[in-house]
């Protein structure tokens, strides 16, 4: 079996796992965290999206050997300890979720926006959405809730 060096949310991980084990595969199943979904398994919903080396990138159609040597953060590595990323409240104060199976992946789609300088503005942040669906909030809640985390994120607005 080859083996895979990666650091996830910031814990080195050595493992030896078969060559066709995919990286939404190793997140959940064998590292246990459970936050990136399973959706559609075509990379059309962006239920899984991660970061790998600070891009967003969909889970459920990578190889997991494919991230060798790379940092991934998922979700469960998006918050302070003891407190929440800016994009989560704004998701939390502009009601930017429902069901929340979608949430997880905008949450990580969005911070890799603020790397990309996407404006935080609605138009530019639902072109850069457009490959994380939801079927629940009708996505003003969302656009809504990544223009202020991105505001934030920069500096050009308080945490409060």
């Amino acid at each position: 079996m080859p083996r895979l060096t990666l650091t996830v949310n910031g814990q080195a991980q050595d493992l030896d796992l078969p060559a066709s084990t995919l990286l939404l595969d190793l997140l959940r199943e064998q590292l246990g965290l459970s936050g990136s979904h399973r959706g559609c398994d075509t990379a059309q919903c962006g239920a899984c999206t991660v970061l790998l080396d600070g891009r967003a990138v969909k889970a459920c159609n990578l190889l997991a050997l494919q991230a060798q040597g790379a940092a991934v953060r998922t979700v469960e590595g998006l918050a302070p300890a003891g407190g929440w990323h800016p994009l989560q409240q704004a998701f939390s104060k502009h009601h930017g979720l429902q069901c929340g199976f979608c949430t997880p992946g905008m949450l990580m789609r969005a911070c890799a926006m603020a790397r990309e300088d996407v404006p935080a503005e609605p138009g530019p942040v639902s072109v850069a959405l457009a490959g994380n669906l939801c079927r629940c909030t009708g996505y003003e809640g969302i656009v809504s809730a990544v223009c202020e985390g991105l505001t934030v994120m920069r500096g050009e607005a308080d945490h409060a």
